[in-house]
C-alpha cells in the first residue's frame, strides 16, 4: 500500500513523552504514533458503527414498535450463559 507523509504539531511535553516511551519500548517515535493513531482510528470506526446500527434500531423500532422486553432479553442471556442453545427472543408490538 502508498504511503503519504502527514506531518503533526506537537508540544514538547508530548513530544517528550512520546520520545520516552520509544526509548523504553525500543521502538521509533514514529512507530509509536503511527501505531497510536492506527488504534484510535480502528477504536473510533468501531463506535461509530455502534452509532450507526444503533440508530438503525432505533428507527426500525420507530417505524414498527417491535421490541423484547428487557426481562425476555435477561432471561435469553441467561439461557445462553448456561450454554443452553437458546434462539432470539421473538419481538412483539
Amino acid at each position: 500500500m502508498p504511503v503519504s507523509t502527514t506531518s503533526l504539531k506537537l508540544d514538547a511535553e508530548l513530544k517528550e513523552r512520546i520520545q520516552r516511551l520509544a526509548e523504553t519500548r525500543r521502538r521509533s517515535a514514529h512507530w509509536i504514533m503511527r501505531e497510536a493513531v492506527e488504534q484510535y482510528v480502528g477504536r473510533e470506526e468501531k463506535r461509530e458503527q455502534f452509532r450507526a446500527e444503533a440508530l438503525a434500531a432505533w428507527n426500525e423500532y420507530q417505524a414498527t414498535g417491535l421490541h423484547a422486553t428487557a426481562a425476555e432479553a435477561d432471561a435469553w442471556l441467561a439461557r445462553l450463559e448456561a450454554g443452553e442453545d437458546a434462539g432470539t427472543p421473538e419481538c412483539h408490538p
